[in-house]
Order: structure tokens, then C-alpha cells, then sequence
């Protein structure tokens, strides 16, 4: 492979942000935008085979959960990602679609928020729908110097107007609403680590205090820190998470497991012991897998349950965080609690840790769709679209149809619908992670089917095109 110029890379970039700056203040909150235009982003910590993580981010990060939900009340799904105005503009507008089924049509997107002048996906949103239909969007904030924000739609099932409802310190947002009980939302905290918490409202105006879930060290650690991934079933809100040892997002190992079906007032093990909160012992019985003995990383990348409410979780882990041959393939793979013990079973490999896919439990058939093909950009981010499936519960797979072919730029982050319906049961964007492109986006069905979402509008509404 040829290595690309990190110099040609930087300068590039530069030239298109003092582009794209000059054209912030163009934009506002409760806005339409003319088309689907992900945002591009680089980390900018390179290596010899490219940045940590880039391209077209526009569904990142896999702890903004969810981003899409179906409404069965009015046949629509509602999305929510990280956009901006044109192929080489890199401030970050919050996003809201929808897709009418009934149609087959996409309404043009609406910017919920500004972020002005901010570049970085870390602050995409997140999505609910509460019992009497009103969106809620839970803006991602970074720290303490970018506070988060949750914004709720003036209408039922209604993308045309937001009101904020709250700012605060909020990063990687995910929210659940529990029907009849209101609101548990999981999300991260910068205290210069990661740190976990919840909070909780009955309507969604009025919250709890935030509640920290986990703060484990080891003998001689100084600072702790974690990431989760979680998910919803029924009154049962549950979570893996990581650990980064004393702070080190680099060295993020092991899974852990947790779970309340009280809205927070009790946490859980899988097999029911109560828990102190924060946790606090590496050993602790939340552990559902030992990485860190291994020397392994663990990158999360989704959750579901079984129609018994059991947990599976989708997770890629491999030697070490830099990109490139150095740290070998990294190894997709799903735990699962069979009733008894924990099993890990393995799906297939790739070539980056931030390839993220999604994954779907039914009883007869289990579903992973993501990025396992490295091409068209090896080494980088993303890759081409897979879909693999299980019969016997995550215990081999099979490769079942390559969804995306011939593409000029990877395709990453393929974000599940919570209550999908075809055709839209899934989405994702697209985008060169070696140098700023256009980033354009995608959804698909259970079938593999794929649409590109319209990068330019000129009506209200439009026919998404049928990518062959």
C-alpha cells in the first residue's frame, strides 16, 4: 500500500476549514438543509498507516444510541446524525430526517442545533420518542467546555420545530424511554477521564441528580475510566461497558454488564446480585469477559436481547489501537448469556478497530451488518458493507451477501433502527478517511437492498435512489 502524505493531508485540511469557517454563521438552529451531507472528520493522530480514526462520520460514535427509531403510529422512521451544508464544509449542524414508508419518500433534514464553528462528531445526537409522540433529541456536548442539550419536537411526530429544553454537561447520549415510566439516560462525563452516568425524568423537563456507574481501578491506578454500549427491552435498560486502565482510552479493555429494571433505582447483575454503585473492582461480578489478561483492546459496538431478555452484545478487539498490519486482523465477535454462563463467539475480522456495524436477535435468526470488506481505503476506517448471519445463536456465522461493492470510499458506522422496518432498517455514511471528501449517506434493508439518501433536494420531499 501506498502511505499517503501527512503534510499534503494537514495542509488540505487546513485550506478547507478556513472554507468552511467562513460560512458558520450562515447557518441556525430549525433550519432546512438542501440534502443528506454527512460531516467529515479526522482525529489527527497519525501513524504509519493513517489516522487513529477519519471519513465520513456522520453516525458516529457507537455510544450515541439511538440514532433512528420506527414510529408505528405514523409509518414513519425518524433519524438523527451529524451533517453540515457541502462536501467540504466541516462545522457540525445536529441533524433530524424521516422516512415515510406509507411513500417511500425522505423529508428534507432539519438542523435541531448549530454547533458553531465545532468540527467534531463527538457532539452528534441522539434520539427518543416519548408516549404522546414528541421527538426528543439529546445533543452531545464535549466536557465541560461544549455543554450538551436535549431538544423536544413543538409536535408530535413532527421534524418542522425543536424547543431546548435543557443545557448540561453531557457527552455520548443514550437515551431509553420507558413507556408509562419516562426517561433513564445513560451518557459520559469528562473529568479528564471517561466516566459513566445516568440520570432519570418522568416528562422529560425535570431530572434526577446524575448517578456515576462505574469508577474501577486497579492497585496503584490513579484514575479510572469507561465506555458502554447499551440497550432496551421492555422496563429492562441494560449496559456492557469497558475499562481503560488507570485512564488510557488507548489500553480500553475487558466487558462488563450491568442492568435495571426499576428505572435506576436498583442495578444488577446478569444473574441478579444488587450492586454498590459506582463499581469499583476489576474483578467485579459484573465481568463478563478478561481482555486485559490477553492484552487485548475491546471496542464496543452494539447491543440487543433475545425475546427472553437476554443480552447479546457485538464487540471488535485485537493488540493494540494503532491502524495497520502491526496489531493483526481485528477479531468481531458477540457474548451472549445463554441462561447459565457467558459465551463469546467469533464472526469474522477486518483491518480497523473503529469499524462499526450493528446487530439484530430474532429467535430463528441472528443478523451483524458492517464493514468487514477492506476496501476501497485498507487500513482506514470503515471498508465495504457485510451482512452476516447466524442460525444457532451467534455460534458460526455466514458471510451472506457483500451489501456495498465498488465503492470510491469506505462506508462506516451502520447504525440499527430500534423497531426497524424495511426498507429503512439501518443507515450509514460514507467518506475517504486518508482526505477530506464528500460524505454521502445510505440506509438498506433486511435483504441487503441498499438506497442513497438525496444529496441534494429541491422539494420538500424526494424519492431516495436504489444503489444496484
Amino acid at each position: 500500500m501506498k502511505r499517503f502524505s501527512q503534510f499534503s493531508f494537514c495542509l488540505i485540511l487546513c485550506i478547507c476549514l478556513s472554507i468552511s469557517n467562513g460560512f458558520t454563521q450562515q447557518n441556525s438552529s430549525n433550519i432546512e438543509i438542501d440534502g443528506y451531507k454527512g460531516i467529515w472528520f479526522t482525529l489527527g493522530q497519525f501513524s504509519d498507516y493513517g489516522d487513529k480514526y477519519s471519513g465520513g462520520l456522520g453516525t458516529y460514535t457507537a455510544k450515541h444510541s439511538p440514532l433512528a427509531i420506527y414510529a408505528e403510529e405514523v409509518n414513519k422512521t425518524f433519524f438523527v446524525y451529524g451533517g453540515t451544508t457541502g462536501p467540504y464544509d466541516r462545522y457540525l449542524l445536529c441533524m433530524i430526517g424521516s422516512f415515510d414508508h406509507q411513500t417511500g419518500m425522505v423529508s428534507k433534514p432539519r438542523v435541531v442545533y448549530d454547533k458553531n464553528s465545532v468540527d467534531d462528531p463527538h457532539d452528534n445526537p441522539s434520539l427518543a420518542i416519548d408516549d404522546d409522540g414528541y421527538l426528543w433529541v439529546f445533543v452531545s456536548g464535549r466536557g465541560k467546555t461544549r455543554p450538551g442539550f436535549k431538544y423536544r419536537s413543538d409536535q408530535p411526530y413532527s421534524i418542522t420545530s425543536f424547543t431546548q429544553i435543557t443545557e448540561e454537561e453531557m457527552t455520548y447520549p443514550q437515551p431509553k424511554y420507558v413507556s408509562g415510566k419516562g426517561f433513564l439516560n445513560l451518557f459520559t462525563k469528562y473529568t479528564g477521564i471517561r466516566e459513566l452516568y445516568f440520570e432519570t425524568s418522568i416528562d422529560g423537563r425535570t431530572w434526577s441528580d446524575d448517578q456515576a456507574l462505574a469508577s474501577i481501578k486497579r492497585s496503584g491506578d490513579t484514575r479510572s475510566g469507561h465506555y458502554q454500549m447499551s440497550g432496551q427491552w421492555g422496563n429492562k435498560v441494560g449496559f456492557f461497558c469497558n475499562w481503560h486502565p488507570n485512564g488510557n482510552v488507548d489500553l480500553r479493555t475487558n466487558l462488563y454488564y450491568m442492568e435495571t429494571v426499576d428505572m435506576g433505582k436498583t442495578w444488577k447483575t446478569i444473574d441478579g446480585q444488587v450492586l454498590d454503585l459506582p463499581i469499583r473492582d476489576l474483578k467485579s461480578p459484573t465481568l463478563v469477559g478478561d481482555f486485559f489478561s490477553l492484552g487485548e483492546n475491546v471496542y464496543l459496538k452494539d447491543m440487543d436481547y433475545d425475546s427472553q431478555g437476554r443480552p447479546i452484545g457485538l464487540f471488535v478487539h485485537g493488540k493494540g489501537h494503532q491502524p495497520g498490519p502491526l496489531n493483526g486482523p481485528r477479531t468481531w465477535s458477540v457474548v451472549y448469556w445463554n441462561g447459565q454462563d457467558w459465551e463469546t463467539h467469533h464472526i469474522t475480522t477486518s483491518d480497523h478497530n473503529y469499524d462499526m456495524g450493528s446487530l439484530w436477535i430474532s429467535d430463528d435468526e441472528w443478523m451483524v451488518v458492517g464493514p468487514t470488506e477492506n476496501t476501497p481505503q485498507q487500513w482506514g476506517g470503515g471498508g465495504e458493507i457485510v451482512m452476516w448471519k447466524s442460525k444457532n445463536k451467534g455460534q458460526s456465522w455466514q458471510r451472506v451477501k457483500q451489501v456495498t461493492k465498488n465503492s470510491q470510499r469506505n462506508h462506516n458506522y451502520v447504525r440499527r433502527v430500534v423497531n426497524g422496518q424495511s426498507p429503512f432498517m439501518y443507515f450509514w455514511a460514507d467518506g475517504n478517511p486518508n482526505r477530506m471528501t464528500e460524505s454521502l449517506m445510505y440506509f438498506g434493508d433486511e435483504e441487503g437492498q441498499v438506497w442513497q439518501l438525496p444529496y441534494d433536494m429541491h422539494k420538500d420531499e424526494q424519492t431516495p435512489v436504489s444503489v444496484k
